[in-house]
């Protein structure tokens, strides 16, 4: 069986499951787990293959928040003013150490995003999200192995 299409289908859930569009919560973990059980592949692979697409979903929610932060305060903007300075005030009581936080279904995505929009450094950014990524799909991994032997 050619595991291509399996990779590249985990690939893009993983990638759209990181942003914030509307998208069934923890469903690269589930596809994953899915291919894992199916044994579509080494566990190593389809793990770093979902990590990849999930970092790629963060950096993309990073990326619009980061040019969107100029368009805050329009009327149009779906986030107040007053969400945006209490986002802020809470990112910056936490600091750019809560992305390690991004493996979490729905806090991760605003997480992300929010860090765009107060345009954190790139290059902290990009090594915490990845960490977080690694430990939520990684314990599925630990997990799943250990539950069905694989």
């Amino acid at each position: 069986m050619d595991a291509l299409p399996a990779f590249v289908g985990l690939f893009v859930t993983a990638l759209i499951a990181g942003t914030f569009l509307p998208f069934l919560p923890g469903s690269s973990e589930m596809a994953m787990a899915g291919l894992m059980a199916a044994q579509a592949g080494s566990p190593v692979a389809l793990v770093a293959t979902a990590v990849a697409g999930n970092v790629t979903g963060a950096t993309v929610n990073y990326l619009i928040g980061r040019n969107l932060a100029g368009l805050a305060g329009r009327r149009w903007f779906p986030l107040s003013p007053a969400t945006l300075d209490k986002a802020a005030a809470w990112f910056e009581r936490y600091g750019v150490w809560a992305l390690a936080l991004c493996w979490l279904p729905t806090f991760g995505d605003a997480v992300t995003t929010v860090a765009g929009l107060l345009r954190a450094d790139l290059r902290l950014f990009l090594p915490l999200v990845l960490l977080g990524k690694l430990f939520g799909h990684g314990a599925v991994a630990l997990g799943l192995t250990w539950l069905i032997g694989t």
